[in-house]
């Protein structure tokens, strides 16, 4: 019986390694014809939705890749955020957790979908810098998508070894990989052709042999500046058929798709959160369904901003930084979730499949978990906790000092004027001042407050304190260049202030492991709070902190993002991967608060 069965154990695992090794054997082709896409030698039309493997922990990327499947998808689209691979000039990251695209990439074909790249070297996105390193910015002059032979050395060394990474996939090796993305939007931000025709050179010079396409909002002047002669035209969004004759004309003899059809949008810190109309939304789907339009829905999942990868826009009052979720009132929520929205795409577009075809079932919900009431306690201060200063005549960025993200404190004595109005020309983003240890006020660029009245002292020298957190940079448009920190000077009632101690907390993995607790600072605004929870069994939750002010969370050291109490976001997404059975810890910086309050886990957003 033993025999038998291990004889029956080896046919299936032969007939199994037989058969992947001939699904693997198919070839099949891709191109561009004037009007269509063409997938072994017939016209295709792409159903696309976009995710982003970096928003997405590595445990749900089938499971969100079947949802897209189900909803009728026959492609997914995905950014790849370049400073998420090479968070450091020179050390790429393809490997660990999500930054694994090579399995990714697998899994997609696994899941017999297609898939479109679009690897920037910006892409927007709601993302950090638009996914452009920070790492640039420690150049003073350097200009940005261009070709500054600073920023094309960087951006060519990326392109190498990305293509490295996804040419064993590209549809002409037997992969998924149908196109390939050239910049993005550019035609919303410059017109030097020459860039965006060097970027493509570039990508086939290193063996990537498959079709491109741009994607620009459907205006003439974005279609002239942003489209490339041969690559096809993506718009962002194509939702009528003016859009697409206005795209032909502008760049005739190629396909025009809808790159970006918008199911939901993006919110940023203090707005309600946007929820856009899905009648509008079906209206346009039905028009590319109707008219055999291919088109992408971006977003259909969003996934979560962990870290300092949130970006920001240039609006408002000059800065508008985007929530810690990417939920983006997607198809498949945050958690994962199908809402509304999904069946309702997933019953139109299904609709249009030949008689007797039917979609996929829709994949089993990632289970979620609540978790009772946890009480933190003070556990330490970023005054107990500061590293040897760097002397500084005048404050500079962040960048100046090597350092991308987190916290900077800006240290000095008050010398000649000793109260007055202070102004920090400009803060980037937010800061609490102190004067003599005690907190005076905030500023903060979102509300574009950077002066703050400094009271009189009894102190001989008084010592001034800022505080500066850096919020998410700005990914779109003019004014990418966004250093953080105090990025010019610090004045009082006109007079420059001088020699500064400058100390730097950038708050990630080795800084919080190397926390210490001494009891000496626990009642001076700027406090870490500490609680431990146990569980019998792990799921996703979100943490509700909205009994906190602002700051940044972690759950056994993984950081969940910022939360702030302007809102709309009040509750922060955990998956399950982060917590464990057994005991967890919960970590809490608030810039605010003195005292802790409770936390709980709960299953859904709002």
């Amino acid at each position: 019986m033993y025999k038998r069965f291990l004889l029956s154990l080896t046919i299936i695992v032969f007939l199994t390694i037989a058969a992947t090794a001939q699904k693997q054997k198919v070839k099949h082709t891709f191109s561009l014809s004037p009007a269509e896409f063409i997938l072994d030698g017939e016209p295709f039309q792409i159903i696309s939705g976009e995710m982003h493997p970096a928003r997405i922990p590595a445990e749900y990327w089938r499971h969100r890749i079947q949802m897209a499947k189900a909803m009728g998808c026959n492609t997914i689209s995905v950014y790849i955020f370049w400073n998420y691979h090479e968070s450091e000039e020179g050390i790429f990251d393809f490997t660990t957790e999500n930054h694994n695209l090579g399995e990714f990439i697998k899994t997609v074909q696994d899941e017999d979908m297609w898939l479109i790249v679009r690897p920037g070297p910006y892409v927007c996105a709601e993302w950090e810098l638009g996914g452009i390193p920070p790492y640039l910015l420690r150049i003073p002059d350097i200009k940005l998508r261009c070709m500054d032979p600073r920023y094309m050395a960087a951006a060519e060394r990326y392109i190498v070894r990305l293509a490295e990474e996804i040419r064993p996939y590209l549809i002409t090796r037997g992969g998924p990989i149908l196109m390939i993305q050239i910049e993005n939007e550019y035609g919303s931000f410059g017109n030097d052709r020459n860039y965006l025709a060097r970027l493509k050179e570039v990508w086939t010079a290193n063996g990537i042999d498959v079709p491109t396409f741009t994607g620009d909002g459907p205006t003439t002047y974005m279609l002239e500046a942003g489209t490339l002669p041969g690559s096809a035209v993506g718009l962002d969004s194509g939702s009528s058929p003016e859009h697409f004759e206005l795209a032909n004309k502008m760049n005739p003899g190629v396909p025009v798709f809808s790159s970006e059809t918008y199911p939901g949008w993006l919110t940023h810190w203090g707005e309600e959160w946007a929820k856009p109309d899905t009648s509008q939304l079906l209206k346009e789907v039905k028009f590319l369904m109707d008219n055999k339009k291919s088109f992408n829905l971006y977003v259909i999942h969003g996934g979560t901003n962990f870290g300092f990868t949130a970006g920001a826009n240039s609006g408002r009052k000059g800065y508008e930084p985007d929530v810690t979720s990417y939920d983006y009132d997607a198809p498949v929520n945050e958690q994962g979730m199908a809402t509304p929205k999904y069946t309702a795409l997933r019953e139109l577009i299904g609709s249009y499949l030949p008689k007797g075809k039917k979609l996929p079932a829709v994949p089993d919900p990632v289970p979620a978990i609540e978790i009772p009431l946890i009480f933190p306690v003070k556990f330490t201060s970023v005054w107990d906790n500061l590293p040897q200063p760097v002397n500084s005549v005048t404050p500079g960025p962040f960048e100046a000092y090597g350092q991308d993200y987190g916290f900077i404190l800006y240290r000095t004595e008050l010398i000649g004027h000793k109260k007055g109005k202070l102004t920090v020309t400009d803060i980037h983003d937010y800061a609490t001042v102190f004067l003599n240890g005690e907190y005076i006020g905030r500023l903060d660029r979102r509300e574009a407050i950077n002066t703050i009245d400094i009271p009189e002292s009894k102190v001989a020298n008084p010592v001034l304190e800022i505080l500066v957190e850096a919020m998410g940079r700005i990914n779109f448009a003019q004014y990418l260049i966004d250093r953080k920190g105090i990025t010019d000077r610090v004045t009082l009632n006109g007079m420059t202030l001088m020699n500064w101690k400058v100390y730097k907390l950038p708050m990630d993995r080795k800084f919080i492991y190397d926390l210490r607790s001494t009891g000496k600072n626990l009642s001076k605004p700027g406090i870490f709070f500490k609680g431990n929870f146990s569980l019998i069994s792990s799921g996703d939750t979100y943490f509700d902190i909205s009994s906190y002010s602002k700051g940044i969370v972690w759950i056994n050291g993984h950081n969940l993002g910022r939360y702030w109490d302007i809102g709309p976001q009040k509750r922060l997404y955990c998956p399950a991967s982060f917590i464990k059975q057994g005991l967890n810890e919960i970590l809490i910086f608030d810039l605010h608060l003195t005292d802790p309050k409770p936390v709980t886990g709960v299953t859904t957003m709002e």
